[in-house]
């Protein structure tokens, strides 16, 4: 495909301190599509943790590919499934688009539930009860853990 960028420095599951790829490069594999971004622990100073969703960081975050595991610091939208554990600063890739199974149970909800952050707790989603909830994913298998991607980028 022209204009898409085919090969990338940093693997799906590292973490670095170091800019390899260019922050909002989108990757795709199979049928799953990725974006790299830079991790901010924010206020309470969260770690990222690899499998659990990723929201975008302050206002600015979705402009500045900045995400955060901290759902106090974000605007309740959804950026991916961090693929690596990732701390302050650092770089990694969240996944966007495709199937992907969490490291952490959904706050609610049963297979075939849109899914968004807000009344969620941090790393994870919740069922969406309000037309102006931001719906970033659909439940899967539930009782997997497993649910859809369609994040924005």
């Amino acid at each position: 495909m022209p204009g898409l960028k085919r090969v990338f420095v940093q693997a799906l599951t590292e973490r670095s301190t170091t800019l390899k790829d260019d922050l909002g490069d989108i990757r795709w594999e199979g049928n799953k599509c990725y974006k790299y971004i830079q991790y901010k622990e924010g206020t309470a100073a969260v770690d990222g943790v690899a499998g659990e969703v990723a929201y975008y960081y302050t206002l600015d975050g979705h402009k500045n590919n900045q995400v955060s595991s901290d759902l106090s610091d974000s605007i309740e939208i959804g950026a991916g499934v961090l693929q690596a554990a990732l701390s302050d600063n650092e770089y990694g890739w969240v996944q966007i688009k495709g199937p992907a199974t969490l490291t952490i149970a959904l706050t609610a909800g049963a297979d075939g539930d849109p899914l968004t952050p807000t009344g969620s707790t941090d790393g994870t989603l919740d069922v969406t009860t309000d037309v102006t909830d931001h719906v970033c994913a659909y439940a899967g298998d539930i009782s997997d853990q497993e649910i859809i991607c369609d994040f924005p980028f």
